[in-house]
């Protein structure tokens, strides 16, 4: 048994550790007694309660930067020191850094936007295995609900960027692109960084979902695909709004 767990901004130990999240208790089957109608309104305000908290926390943050990736690559893998320093290099350009605030990818990032003393933002989730923000997080803030959390990293980033990850990492890259698509974001860069480990992806994108006219013939340019930590920060302070700075040092974007 795990010694401590997060639950949005409790901390549990020991016995009062739960043994389902909040998520699982939403989405699971009612019962025949209807106890839903008991539940399911107050959760609508513990969810309210999420965006709030979030909205309040994150509105006064700087223009920031959204890295994503796999929590199971740790430092011994090649993409953990490119992470890094991509994050240290947007740091020192005057972005902030948001990750997800776990081990993996995203200490990676947040570790190396402490590198340049920039801002780093871990926005953590509560999951049965994975639970804490890693030490590289100035400020963090700890989400019951994955789409509550999504939203904070779409709202209160100017772009992403994307390292090698599994499906959580794929469920905010198809997230982004969709906005992106529909227009609902606008220039707002997102990069992909590990050709070997994207280019599958992006070969099926490009020869099986325009071929087949699901998406426009343009849809995929809405991606960049690089290897190195420099043509990753080149890509996204090429496609990002410039920064501006007012009378009291802060930086905002355009």
């Amino acid at each position: 048994m795990r010694d401590e767990y997060w639950r949005g901004a409790q901390v549990r130990r020991g016995k009062l550790i739960p043994s389902t999240t909040a998520d699982t208790k939403l989405l699971r089957e009612t019962g025949p007694e209807a106890a839903w109608t008991k539940t399911d309104p107050w959760r609508v305000l513990r969810i309210q309660s999420e965006f709030v908290e979030g909205f309040g926390a994150m509105a006064e943050m700087p223009p920031c930067i959204s890295v994503f990736g796999s929590a199971r690559l740790r430092e011994d893998s090649p993409y953990y020191a490119v992470a890094r320093e991509i994050a240290r290099r947007l740091a020192e350009a005057g972005w902030g850094v948001i990750t997800g605030g776990g081990p993996g990818m995203m200490e990676a990032a947040n570790r190396g936007a402490k590198d340049a003393d920039g801002l780093s933002v871990g926005l953590g989730i509560e999951l049965p295995h994975e639970q804490g923000l890693n030490e590289w997080v100035d400020f963090g803030l700890n989400f019951r609900y994955f789409f509550v959390r999504k939203m904070m990293f779409l709202k209160y980033a100017s772009g992403f960027v994307v390292m090698p990850g599994g499906f959580g990492t794929l469920d905010e890259l198809f997230e982004a692109i969709t906005l992106r698509q529909t227009g609902k974001v606008h220039q707002f860069p997102l990069v992909l960084v590990g050709r070997e480990y994207w280019d599958g992806l992006v070969d099926w994108i490009r020869g099986r979902l325009v071929a087949e006219k699901v998406i426009a013939p343009t849809d995929p340019d809405l991606i960049g695909v690089v290897d190195t930590a420099d043509e990753a920060v080149a890509y996204m302070l090429n496609n990002l709004p410039p920064l501006q700075v007012d009378d009291a040092g802060t930086s905002g974007a355009n």
